[in-house]
């Protein structure tokens, strides 16, 4: 559930001017699929009511759909905004409040204006208000969510994430953000930037164009309820214009 007790006293900063393309060349996209598919599945219907996508820019640009669940309610208001962009990340100690709240088994799905694409290492990054308790890293504040990754909206392939307590290897939710509380840290630097780093390969994908980020509703407790802040991209390619 949400940590409605934990307060924020840091300044958090806004990274903005970061270059389109990662190490891939911009603007040679457009092939791979809509980029406004039909969701499907357990999102049919869930709009964001946002009024239209941002440009593409590494991070994610749209909210396709979002289904909340018990325990949601923090940072609705602020939606779609608030999970576009790069993260606001407030490091070890402090879990940010510039996120928005799935609620136990909620779910949400972003669109980036072209397609990840697969390269040596991570080629996306999701990032949740972790924090260490007490300032343990042996006791980070969880919230975990399983990830699923698609190239047309329809056809989802899902990072294995089935462990119940620490490490919770293939899933999101357990390791701090950095990027956005030093401004000198790339929110798309896999090794820097905090948060849980995906391959494509792992799920035998070669691009995608969507990431759905699903709250593991078996999970309550300290582990329930996943924050987002923001996915950054490693690898991408905008679309054509």
């Amino acid at each position: 559930m949400r940590r409605s007790s934990v307060l924020v006293s840091c300044s958090l900063v806004w990274l903005a001017g970061c270059e389109v393309g990662g190490d891939m060349a911009d603007g040679d996209g457009g092939a791979g699929g809509s980029a406004s598919p039909a969701t499907g599945g357990a999102e049919t219907g869930a709009s964001s009511g946002s009024a239209g996508p941002r440009a593409c820019d590494g991070y994610a640009t749209e909210v396709v759909a979002v289904t909340y669940g018990p325990g949601s309610g923090f940072g609705k208001d602020a939606m779609p905004g608030v999970v576009l962009g790069p993260p606001l990340g407030a490091g070890d100690l402090s879990g940010s409040l510039d996120v928005v709240s799935l609620g136990n088994g909620g779910m949400i799905t972003l669109g980036f204006g072209g397609r990840i694409v697969d390269q040596d290492g991570p080629d996306f990054i999701v990032f949740e208000n972790v924090f260490f308790a007490g300032g343990d890293p042996a006791a980070p504040y969880a919230e975990i969510a399983a990830v699923e990754v698609s190239a047309d909206g329809v056809a989802w392939s899902a990072f294995p994430c089935a462990a119940s307590e620490l490490p919770f290897d293939g899933c999101a939710g357990w390791h701090p953000t950095y990027a956005g509380s030093d401004p000198a840290v790339d929110p798309r630097d896999p090794t820097a930037a905090g948060g849980e780093a995906f391959d494509l390969a792992d799920v035998g994908l070669s691009e995608a164009r969507f990431v759905r980020i699903v709250d593991r509703a078996d999970l309550t407790g300290l582990s329930g309820a996943f924050d987002l802040d923001a996915v950054a991209l490693v690898h991408w390619i905008c679309d054509a214009p």
